[in-house]
């Protein structure tokens, strides 16, 4: 089952969050069919957004990350709720790179752009935070958007391993979050951890749980646990969205629709289920749609 765990070091200087996520990135790969490269890229950011979530106050918060590069995996779209549940896809599923010193080359296949984070809390206007691609390793990109637009100095660490039939291994990271007042000598020893680690995949692959990780990734200090989840690669998509967005389609579109084809079919980006509508369905949310209208107008 996959976890992950908050900490907070006993006296306030850092947080961190360490995440065993394999088999929801699996499951994420087998639904999206995504080549090892696309698995890697969407896995870690499927990771990172997952841990992301668990900063949110309330279950109809979400935070979702947008990377947008020039590489041929194109656009890479990850959303997570606030129980670390995640959705997402790659715009190009199954790139295929040569592989960059034996390892897969996900900087390459995202390529220069931007990260967009976007904190929707219900309200009218969500808080969207934009940066700049530095790597395109992911990891590194999320510490730097954690820098720049939170001023947050973060340590990020995110992994997946495919195996030889496409499956996921391993996939999982960590993060780590320094809180003001942390002194330069609680830098030092973390910094002095994090070189001395294993990669996350190798300490997974190795069945370490997320708690043993933290035992040595914070070799030396104090801390507490303050949460365990274990999140799902999970879809809300229903006829119920699919219908209000075939009626924000408006009367004009829909009647097109209903003339030229008599039938729809939608498929949710991030679970691949089809909704099909026929055409006595199409013309009840007509209907809907020249009500929609009349209401508007009135």
């Amino acid at each position: 089952m996959d976890n992950i765990i908050r900490i907070t070091e006993k006296n306030g200087a850092f947080r961190a969050f360490i995440a065993d996520t394999t088999q929801m990135i699996d499951h994420a790969v087998s639904i999206h069919g995504l080549s090892p490269v696309a698995a890697a890229a969407l896995g870690r950011t499927l990771t990172a957004n997952s841990i992301m979530g668990l900063d949110l106050k309330s279950s109809n918060e979400t935070v979702s990350i947008q990377i947008c590069g020039d590489g041929p995996l194109g656009s890479i779209v990850s959303v997570s709720d606030n129980n670390g549940n995640v959705r997402g896809y790659v715009e190009n599923p199954i790139v295929d790179l040569p592989l960059k010193n034996g390892k897969l080359d996900v900087s390459k296949a995202v390529g220069q752009g931007f990260i967009t984070v976007v904190h929707n809390m219900g309200m009218k206007d969500p808080y969207v935070g934009r940066v700049r691609i530095q790597t395109g390793e992911i990891a590194e990109d999320i510490a730097y958007y954690y820098m720049i637009s939170q001023q947050t100095p973060s340590v990020v660490a995110l992994g997946v391993l495919v195996d030889v039939d496409y499956t996921v291994k391993a996939a999982g990271g960590y993060m780590i979050q320094l809180l003001p007042g942390a002194d330069d000598n609680i830098i030092s020893k973390l910094e002095a951890n994090v070189y001395t680690l294993e990669s996350v995949t190798e300490m997974l692959a190795a069945e370490m749980d997320v708690y043993s990780m933290a035992k040595k990734l914070l070799l030396g200090f104090d801390y507490d646990i303050l949460q365990s989840i274990s999140p799902q690669y999970k879809c809300n998509c229903s006829i119920d969205r699919m219908e209000r967005a075939l009626i924000s389609l408006g009367k004009e579109e829909l009647e097109s629709i209903i003339k030229e084809d008599g039938k729809a079919e939608l498929n949710c980006q991030f679970c691949k289920r089809k909704y099909t509508f026929d055409k006595s369905q199409l013309e009840s949310l007509l209907t809907s749609a020249k009500g929609d209208k009349d209401e508007k107008n009135s």
